[in-house]
């Protein structure tokens, strides 16, 4: 059995080795500062190469209609396109209106659930980015009673 001291140490020299390789994951990679500085929907979905949005039935948003606490509200996105690239999940009041992105491939289904903090009654929008540059979105109000964002 190896010692706490042992572990710790080949952590250290394998993180070592793919920071030295280029191999260590970068949060500057998956970070996109336009995309999360974007005042407006819009902006958000043009940091991520997105065209004018458009309403789709095929993108779906599901978020609480009252959430009692603007902390923490749970929201889940999923789209059924073709070719979704990326999902933003997005609060058109919120200081920064990008909450969160996720990247999709093939062998990943376009379903995910996050939890959002929200200061105000707002709009929240799902946006599916798809390969071509194509946006869709589903939108809906969600009212907030007790702010998250210093609110």
């Amino acid at each position: 059995m190896q010692s706490r001291r042992e572990t710790l140490k080949q952590s250290l020299a394998v993180a070592g080795l793919l920071g030295a390789t280029g191999m260590f994951p970068q949060f500057a990679w998956a970070f996109n500062k336009s995309a999360f500085e974007a005042k407006s929907v819009a902006d958000a979905v043009k940091a991520y190469g997105g065209a004018a949005p458009t309403e789709s039935k095929d993108v779906t948003l599901t978020a609480p209609d009252i959430a009692e606490n603007g902390a923490v509200v749970p929201m889940a996105v999923a789209s059924t396109l073709p070719n979704v690239k990326h999902l933003l999940v997005l609060v058109e009041k919120n200081p920064s209106a990008l909450v969160a992105k996720f990247d999709v491939t093939p062998a990943v289904d376009a379903n995910f659930g996050t939890r959002a903090k929200m200061g105000q009654t707002s709009d929240v929008y799902a946006v599916a980015i798809t390969s071509d540059g194509k946006a869709f979105f589903a939108k809906k109000e969600v009212k907030v009673t007790l702010g998250g964002c210093g609110g």
